[in-house]
């Protein structure tokens, strides 16, 4: 009797979570793996030659991924450069620093915040809407109906919108940098009054051209890590209209953690090479 109860109150407990626990692993993996063999198959067809149909894929992905996601950079840079400036204006003026609010503006929206949170919000939009457009496309067959009529799946489907995204974020980013600046610098000469020519001397000579290098570079990955995700998870949907919305879900959730993750890994590298 007392072994029973100690059975089903501690080790079925133990053997259900190492189980769930090495499931989860194996899936992890297995997510991996496939994602892996989806660059490498992107790789394959990038290098191949391109034909006139390739080229009017590529040019509606840079239209619908770029063109339609600058509003969410331009508002998320703004806002955020004034938003940093705001609080620096406050804080350092407590120590008579004000003079210093547009370097360190400057220096964070360039290498971290810029190009993270225009990443972040992009890559949510872009990734729940490519993921969203193949998943529905593999629930109703037109996927296998491509297959079976000859054209390959990866080099119409993914390689224009994983190659958009490379093209499309750093691009995004750089106009996110200047327009967080211009947002920083409006907010520190009415709070601060700091000028505006002193502003710009002050971030121009503190910049430097590894700064804005490192920020843009990191966004090229972040974009493909985007782009692949909402791909993988596009093309392997099932089950129906539940099975897309778990694909959307997991492609957000999935883009955002790796984009964070990735962040600090490229932070660490830029710093010991650039």
């Amino acid at each position: 009797m007392i072994d029973d109860v100690v059975e089903d109150v501690v080790f079925k407990p133990v053997r259900t979570g190492v189980t769930d626990l090495g499931s989860r692993a194996a899936g992890f993996l297995e997510w991996i793996a496939e994602l892996s063999y989806l660059l490498a198959s992107f790789c394959k067809h990038l290098a191949h030659r391109w034909d006139r149909r390739d080229f009017t894929l590529f040019a509606a992905q840079m239209t619908e991924i770029g063109l339609r996601s600058i509003g969410v950079a331009l508002i998320t840079s703004a806002f955020t450069g004034m938003a940093v400036a705001l609080q620096l204006s406050y804080g350092l003026a407590r120590f008579g620093a004000k003079t210093y609010v547009g370097t360190i503006v400057a220096f964070a929206l360039v290498r971290e915040l810029s190009p993270v949170l225009t990443s972040l919000l992009v890559g949510g939009r872009v990734g729940s809407g490519i993921a969203a457009e193949l998943g529905s496309m593999a629930v109703t067959e037109q996927i296998d109906a491509m297959r079976a009529l000859g054209a390959d799946p990866i080099r119409r489907l993914v390689l224009p919108r994983v190659l958009s995204c490379m093209i499309v974020f750093p691009i995004l980013t750089t106009i996110s940098d200047l327009v967080g600046i211009l947002g920083g610098m409006v907010v520190t000469y009415l709070e601060s009054g700091v000028g505006t020519r002193f502003f710009i001397e002050a971030v121009t000579r503190s910049l430097k051209v590894q700064d804005v290098a490192s920020g843009v570079a990191k966004t090229v990955f972040f974009g493909a890590c985007v782009g692949l995700i909402a791909c993988h998870s596009g093309i392997n949907t099932r089950g129906g209209t539940v099975g897309l919305g778990n694909a959307v879900k997991k492609t957000v959730v999935s883009a955002l953690v790796v984009i964070l993750v990735l962040d600090f890994l490229l932070s660490k590298i830029f710093l010991l090479v650039l």
